[in-house]
C-alpha cells in the first residue's frame, strides 16, 4: 500500500510539472498560429474600397481635361479597365504577381482562379487579414495602375485596341514586376528596393508605358496647331478631390492593419499632397504669372504620385520636402520638358506619373528611416547611402523593363488590330464613332432638334448651327 501510494504521490508531481510547459507550448503554437483581426480586415477592407474609388475619380479627373467630344469614351477607358482588370486579377493575374514564386521572377499558377485563396490568413503578406482581404486589395492597385496609362494616348486609341492592349499589359508588365517588388521571393524585394505602396510598380510602370504609347501611335490630329484645351475643369476638380481622397486608403492601407504605421503613411501622404498643389501652384504662377484651379488640381495629384513609395518610410518633414519638389518638378516636366520634345502626352501621364514616381522612389532612397518603419532601411540622409543606390537600380529595371515590354506588346498587336482612330474619326469624337454617344446634350438652332442622345446614331452638326463646345 506504502509503495502504491509512493507510486500515485510521484505520478501526480510529475503531471503537475508537465502542466506549465504543455500550456506554454499550446500559447506558443496559438500564438503562431495567424489570427484573423477585425479591426485590421475592417480597416483593409475599407482601403480597398477607397482604392476602388480612385478609378471613377481618375475617369473625372482624365474626363474633364478633354475635349467635349470625347468625354465619354475618355471615361469609359477608365470604367471599363475597373472591370476588365478585376476578372483579370481574380482568373491569373493575382497568382503571378503574389503566387508562390518561381526563380524570384513569376508567381507560380497555384492561386489560377483564386484556388487556395480563401477566408483565412495568408502569414507570407498579412497574417491578421482574410487572404481574400490581401488579394481584394491588390488588386484594386492592378486596376489603376493601367487606368493611368490612359491618359498618355487620350483621344486617338481606338477602343478595342485599348482593351486588348490593356489586358496584355496587365498581364506580362505589371504581374512581374508586381512580383519582384511585393511578392515573397521576388528579386526587387530581397535586394530591399523600398516601395510602399508603388512608386515603381504603379507609376513608373504606367508613366512609362504611357509615353511609350503616345509615341508609338503619335500625336493628335492638329496638336500644336490647334486648341486643345479641358473642357470641364470642374469635373477635373472633382476627380481630383476623389483621387486625394482614395489616395488614403492606398497608401495607407498599404500598412495591412489598423496600426501606426498607417496613422504614419496616412499623415505623410496629405501633407505631401497639400506642398505639391502649393509648389506646383507656386512655380506655375512665376511661369505663367498665374495661378490655376487646373494647377493646384494636377500639383496635388504630383505630390500623391511622389509620396506613395515613401509614404510608410519617412517623417512627416521628409514628406513636405519630396511634395515640394515633386509638384516643381512635375510642372517643369509638363510645360517644359514636354513642350520642348514635342511628344503628345494627352493628360500628362508620363509628366505626372513617370517623373514624380521616379522622383518618389529616390527620394525614398534619401529620406527613408528605420525609426519610422523598422521593416524598411535608413537612406541616404541618415547614414546609409547604399540604400540610393538599390532605389536606382528599381527605378532603371521598371524603365527599361516597362519600355521595351510595351514597345513589343504594341507592335504585335498592330499586326492584327489597328491601333489609332482614322482622321475622320478623331475630326468627329470618339464618343460617336467608338461608342455611339454622347456626353451633352443641345438643341440644334435651326431645326431646334434635340442633339444628344436621343441622335446618338447621326452625325456630329455642323459647329456653326449647334451650341456644342469647341471641338
Amino acid at each position: 500500500m506504502k509503495r502504491l501510494w509512493n507510486t500515485l504521490g510521484l505520478t501526480l508531481f510529475m503531471m503537475l510539472a508537465w502542466l506549465p510547459a504543455a500550456f506554454a507550448d499550446e500559447a506558443a503554437n496559438a500564438a503562431a498560429t495567424p489570427t484573423i483581426d477585425t479591426g485590421d480586415t475592417a480597416f483593409v477592407l475599407v482601403s480597398a474600397a477607397l482604392v476602388m474609388l480612385m478609378t471613377p475619380g481618375l475617369a473625372l479627373f482624365y474626363g474633364g481635361m478633354v475635349r467635349t467630344k470625347n468625354v465619354l469614351s475618355t471615361i469609359m477607358q477608365s470604367f471599363f479597365i475597373l472591370g476588365l482588370i478585376s476578372v483579370q486579377w481574380a482568373l491569373w493575374g493575382y497568382t503571378l504577381a503574389f503566387g508562390p514564386d518561381i526563380n524570384h521572377f513569376i508567381g507560380g499558377l497555384d492561386w489560377l482562379g483564386l484556388a487556395g485563396v480563401g477566408q483565412d490568413p495568408n502569414p507570407d503578406y498579412a497574417a491578421t487579414i482574410p487572404h481574400f482581404a490581401f488579394m481584394t486589395f491588390q488588386g484594386m492597385f492592378a486596376v489603376i495602375t493601367a487606368a493611368l496609362i490612359t491618359g498618355a494616348f487620350a483621344e486617338r486609341m481606338k477602343f478595342t485596341a485599348f482593351a486588348v492592349f490593356s489586358l496584355i499589359w496587365a498581364t506580362i508588365v505589371y504581374a512581374p514586376v508586381a512580383h519582384w517588388v511585393w511578392g515573397v521571393g521576388g528579386w526587387m524585394r530581397d535586394l530591399g528596393v523600398l516601395d510602399f505602396a508603388g512608386g515603381t510598380v504603379v507609376h513608373i510602370l504606367s508613366g512609362v508605358s504611357g509615353l511609350v504609347v503616345a509615341l508609338v501611335i503619335g500625336k493628335r490630329r492638329g496638336y500644336g496647331s490647334e486648341v486643345m484645351l479641358p473642357h470641364h475643369l470642374p469635373m477635373t476638380v472633382i476627380g481630383a478631390s476623389l483621387l486625394w481622397f482614395g489616395w488614403f486608403g492606398f497608401n495607407a492601407g498599404s500598412a495591412l492593419g489598423a496600426n501606426g504605421l498607417a496613422a504614419s503613411a496616412f499623415v505623410t501622404t496629405h501633407i505631401a499632397a497639400a506642398a505639391a498643389t502649393v509648389s506646383w501652384v507656386v512655380t506655375e504662377w512665376l511661369y505663367h504669372g498665374k495661378p490655376t484651379i487646373l494647377g493646384a488640381a494636377s500639383g496635388c495629384v504630383a505630390g500623391l504620385v511622389a509620396i506613395t513609395p515613401a509614404a510608410g518610410f519617412v517623417t512627416p518633414l521628409a514628406a513636405i520636402a519630396i511634395g515640394l519638389v515633386g509638384g516643381a518638378l512635375c510642372f517643369l516636366a509638363v510645360a517644359v520638358l514636354k513642350a520642348k520634345v514635342g511628344y503628345d502626352d494627352a493628360l500628362d501621364a508620363f509628366g505626372v506619373h513617370g517623373l514624380g514616381g521616379t522622383w518618389g522612389a529616390l527620394a525614398t532612397g534619401l529620406f527613408a528611416s528605420k525609426a519610422v518603419n523598422s521593416a524598411g532601411a535608413d537612406g541616404l540622409f541618415y547614414g546609409n547611402p547604399d540604400q540610393l543606390t538599390t532605389q536606382l537600380i528599381g527605378v532603371l529595371v521598371s524603365w527599361v523593363f516597362a519600355a521595351v515590354m510595351t514597345f513589343i506588346i504594341l507592335k504585335v498587336l498592330g499586326v492584327f488590330l489597328k491601333l489609332r482612330a482614322d482622321e475622320a474619326q478623331e475630326i468627329e469624337g470618339l464618343d460617336v464613332t467608338e461608342h455611339g454617344e454622347r456626353g451633352y446634350a443641345y438643341q440644334d438652332l435651326v431645326s431646334g432638334s434635340p442633339i444628344g442622345l436621343q441622335a446618338s446614331i447621326v452625325s456630329e452638326p455642323a459647329v456653326k448651327t449647334s451650341l456644342a463646345p469647341s471641338k
